[in-house]
């Protein structure tokens, strides 16, 4: 399942180096490095508020890093100008949580908005496009003229999907892409994630706290802790490998929340509530 795992010392199409994110005086990321080899697909992994979202967006240059860089393909994402920042986008494909439709846009609208914006397609290719981008993540054509309130929740991320491949991207960024979905829409989304990878030259970046997504759609996970329970110079990073590793780590954490034990967590909440 796991064969696409890359060598680390290869050229990575992302580096993260020496990462620092701060809001005010609350520090979110803290000394993060990270090196996404192409062809990867990465899972962010963490409780809520330990800066997986945060990172994401990072990586898309949609938050400035406090200190340390985001080099995307050799160009430091953060030294470039805004100009360039938007051709560079242009090779990322993003599916955010709420799927992010527009409302007011029917779906073969949604889909086609990126081809509209950012090529010179006459309209006849784009509608052929569309019409395959829907088919590709198991949608009919029917629901072009839909509205995205018409939909389910899960046919909206799938509409999502569809028109973040719309520009084949060379990077996908999932922010929690089977919240709010029942176990077999959200299997569903974790088969289009590796039938996506299947099917383009894809580097994906998976940002979930559901362990059956992070263990069967990616080839390396990370683990994020919150940066304000760190103790002294701790890393964030609390694990770094491949999914089946991560049964194995010894650290009490990593345990706790791929198990979902709440009881140690539970006793530290009380603690800080009671000071």
């Amino acid at each position: 399942m796991h064969a696409r795992l890359e060598d680390e010392r290869a050229d990575p199409i992302l580096d993260v180096d020496s990462l620092h994110v701060q809001f005010g005086s609350q520090t979110v990321l803290r000394d993060i490095s990270i090196k996404v080899p192409r062809g990867q697909t990465l899972a962010i992994i963490g409780e809520s508020g330990c800066g997986k979202t945060v990172l994401l967006k990072t990586l898309i240059a949609l938050i400035r890093p406090t200190e340390g860089t985001v080099t995307f393909d050799g160009q430091d994402l953060h030294m470039i100008s805004e100009r360039e920042l938007t051709k560079q986008r242009i090779r990322y494909g993003f599916v955010f949580q709420g799927a992010a439709l527009f409302d007011s846009m029917t779906i073969g609208q949604n889909v086609a908005f990126p081809l509209k914006q950012h090529t010179n397609k006459p309209i006849e290719e784009i509608r052929q496009i569309v019409f395959g981008l829907l088919a590709d993540v198991g949608l009919p054509d029917s629901i072009v003229w839909k509205k995205p309130a018409e939909l389910s929740g899960g046919m909206q991320k799938r509409v999502g999907l569809a028109r973040s491949l719309a520009l084949t991207p060379e990077v996908m960024l999932y922010d929690e892409p089977t919240t709010g979905l029942d176990p077999i829409m959200s299997d569903v989304i974790n088969e289009l994630i590796l039938r996506t990878r299947s099917r383009y030259p894809v580097t994906s970046i998976v940002v979930t706290h559901d362990m059956r997504t992070a263990r069967k759609t990616a080839d390396r996970v990370i683990m994020l802790y919150p940066a304000a329970r760190l103790k002294g110079d701790e890393p964030q990073i609390l694990y770094d490998g491949p999914p089946e590793g991560l049964d194995e780590c010894k650290d009490r954490r990593v345990t706790q929340f791929i198990h979902g034990e709440a009881g140690e967590r539970l006793m530290e909440m009380r603690e800080a509530a009671r000071a």
